[in-house]
């Protein structure tokens, strides 16, 4: 058993069609053009084969959109950066929605899976769960629901499930409960598991928006370094397979 932790992207149809060249054809004969030499033109060599792009779906709630921020500056962004730069053929799908409960992602997860390709799925979803103090088993029964839902429509995907915590405010039980929820879901779906998303970045000042919760541009980078650790040993694995 393995456990590893923009914006709907619209769809393109390209038209094709001939160039006509004035002069090559004449009385119902199509002749070759010439060279400079006067020699017929080789045969134009086969087109190179592209390879086909991929889809990462960053499917969460305001830390994943980018809540305060310019859309640049959000860690999707930032991985697709990153991706560019090392010449992977991913594009990468931010479908991050402000305030999304677990509930809430279940509900929205179908329309997504409806108009959007996946190769790598990465389910942010369960903070507003534990801030508003939610039935942490229907957070859960949400979370094991969504995996399963992705798998039905694409199950090749490779799914990360990004782990959450949450201050003991609520009560030590709770607290624990919470925190337990995303390695225990991890496990019993075979999912890939990113222990802590904002590890470096929680409760530190200078890298969160003065609301303490959400973090600013520098601790996006932070964020988005967190994925990359556990997001580019799959796609390595991927291009190899």
């Amino acid at each position: 058993m393995k456990i590893r932790f923009s914006y709907l992207l619209p769809l393109f149809c390209a038209a094709f069609f001939w160039g006509c060249n004035p002069g090559s054809e004449q009385n119902g004969s199509t002749t070759r053009p010439d060279t400079t030499d006067g020699q017929p033109a080789a045969e134009a060599s086969p087109p190179q084969e592209v390879e086909q792009e991929r889809y990462i779906v960053f499917f969460g709630n305001s830390l994943t959109a980018g809540y305060g921020l310019d859309a640049s500056e959000s860690f999707p962004t930032l991985i697709q950066h990153r991706l560019d730069s090392l010449g992977y053929a991913y594009k990468v799908v931010n479908a991050g929605l402000s305030g999304e409960t677990t509930a809430g992602g279940n509900k929205r997860l179908d329309w997504v899976l409806e108009r959007q390709p996946v190769d790598i799925f990465v389910l942010e979803l369960g903070a507003n769960d534990g801030l508003r103090g939610l039935n942490l088993d229907q957070t859960q029964q949400n979370l094991e629901e969504m995996i399963d839902k992705v798998r039905a429509v694409y199950p090749q995907a490779e799914i990360i499930l990004a782990g959450m915590m949450v201050p003991p405010n609520l009560g030590q039980p709770y607290s624990s409960r919470f925190n337990e929820i995303f390695p225990a879901v991890a496990k019993k779906k075979a999912v890939t598991l990113l222990p802590f998303l904002l590890q470096d970045v929680a409760g530190e000042p200078s890298l969160n928006l003065p609301d303490r919760i959400h973090p600013n541009a520098e601790g996006q980078k932070l964020v988005a370094r967190n994925v990359w650790q556990v997001l580019e040993q799959i796609i390595v694995e991927q291009q190899r397979g």
